[in-house]
């Protein structure tokens, strides 16, 4: 269905970490619809691009100003009064922008205005946004995503001085979402406890999980086991979840653990023998990004060891692009994709990298930024697509729970 965009306006706004990002408002008829976009930052090289204005004068050179100003001004001359559908629409911006990687527009700003438009859409056919995305991909049965609650926050999403950059709660074992979430927040006050007690800090990073300077990465598991079993559940029930963003730690051809004492230079091949020795060790399902973004050889064997046990799962190596999830599927280098709409740039791209995925018999896996906003756009494109997984953040933080608060509210939907 095609419809006309009356008007589209966008402004510069903060987001979590209180840095600049674009918001988009777009009006198809009487229906107005707005869209803010986030940004990593643990980011891969591969990735769309996000355009900032470089200026040292604003926001240490942050501001996205430029951005903004594509939107008022390319981009709307453009889009105003023509009937469009979302396929057309995204095809429009990618040729306007006319490069790869979308470093003309920027990425944030191109990807703002396919957000809002597709929110526009829904509500200007009086659909739940969920549903006008399943439409688009063909849904013929809503379902909730398993959350993967970030208790922990190493890497560059805190300054635990952990190597993994994400330590997840998978609670497994509980038909209803809100089960879920509630055994995942359970779980995160009790941790909470335990490190209070311990005269640990209890401050969080980026995603809101807990960011405790630990004596190694083991120790984190260790007290997340703890926490599973003293807030009266099982490691059955409830599973473990890594996100080693690897690349965050590799540097001149070796693989370096500072929270590790003494601190380790591993060649791939130990950096994957540390990973089965952690699987053996705890009570793992998923392990994201093991290896650098252009580490095909350590995937695929990393796949090959542990892809029978784990989702092995590929974020900075695939970066939500069909080409580089086409080169994974030739390699079988992983079986799980991350998928997040600003590494690409529009929903129809999204779209297309998540149907890629499940055609290859992989599971994707929605997923936020470190730097989020109290958009819940990806709760909604979890169910649409009926997508098996969601990656929200931790138990604290609103733009996290904001996402998570969607879902209860889906689910009622989708099960009344």
């Amino acid at each position: 269905m095609q419809q006309k965009i009356a008007h589209v306006w966008a402004r510069e706004i903060l987001d979590s970490r209180g840095n600049p990002t674009v918001e988009v408002e777009l009006t198809i008829g009487e229906h107005i619809a707005s869209a803010s976009v986030p940004s990593g930052a643990s980011t891969g090289q591969h990735e769309a691009h996000e355009l900032r204005d470089n200026d040292p004068a604003r926001y240490d050179g942050l501001g996205v100003l430029q951005a903004v100003a594509h939107v008022n001004e390319d981009i709307s001359k453009e889009i105003i009064g023509q009937a469009l559908d979302q396929n057309k629409l995204d095809n429009l911006l990618i040729k306007l922008d006319g490069t790869p990687d979308k470093h003309r527009l920027g990425a944030n700003a191109i990807l703002a205005v396919s957000m809002a438009f597709a929110r526009a859409m829904a509500l200007a056919q009086n659909q739940e946004l969920y549903a006008y995305l399943g439409e688009l991909v063909q849904t013929t049965h809503f379902t909730l995503p398993q959350p993967l609650i970030n208790i922990i926050n190493g890497g560059k999403h805190a300054d635990s001085g952990l190597d993994i950059q994400e330590f997840m709660l998978i609670p497994k074992d509980f038909v209803l979402f809100r089960d879920k979430i509630r055994v995942g927040s359970e779980i995160f006050h009790t941790l909470k406890d335990i490190l209070h007690k311990a005269n640990y800090a209890v401050g969080v990073g980026d995603e809101g999980g807990f960011a405790p300077h630990l004596e190694s990465n083991e120790q984190a598991l260790d007290l997340m086991v703890r926490a599973i079993s003293e807030a009266g559940y099982t490691t059955d029930q409830v599973r473990i979840g890594l996100d080693a963003a690897a690349s965050s730690f590799y540097k001149d051809g070796a693989y370096h653990l500072n929270a590790a004492k003494p601190p380790q230079k591993l060649t791939a091949d130990e950096l994957l023998a540390w990973y089965q020795k952690l699987n053996h060790a705890y009570p793992l399902n998923i392990l994201e990004d093991g290896f650098a973004e252009d580490d095909w050889a350590g995937f695929q064997s990393l796949n090959t060891q542990l892809g029978k046990q784990l989702l092995i799962v590929g974020d900075d190596l695939t970066v939500t692009n069909t080409k580089r999830i086409e080169l994974a599927i030739q390699k079988q280098a992983i079986n799980a994709v991350l998928i997040k709409l600003n590494q690409i740039g529009t929903v129809t791209e999204t779209l297309a990298a998540i149907n890629l995925t499940k055609q290859a018999g992989w599971q994707p896996i929605i997923s936020h930024r470190s730097g989020e906003t109290t958009d819940t756009f990806i709760a909604d494109l979890a169910v649409g697509t009926a997508a098996p997984y969601l990656k929200s953040g931790s138990m604290s933080r609103g733009e996290r729970i904001a996402k998570y608060d969607r879902l209860l509210v889906i689910e009622d939907k989708i099960s009344g």
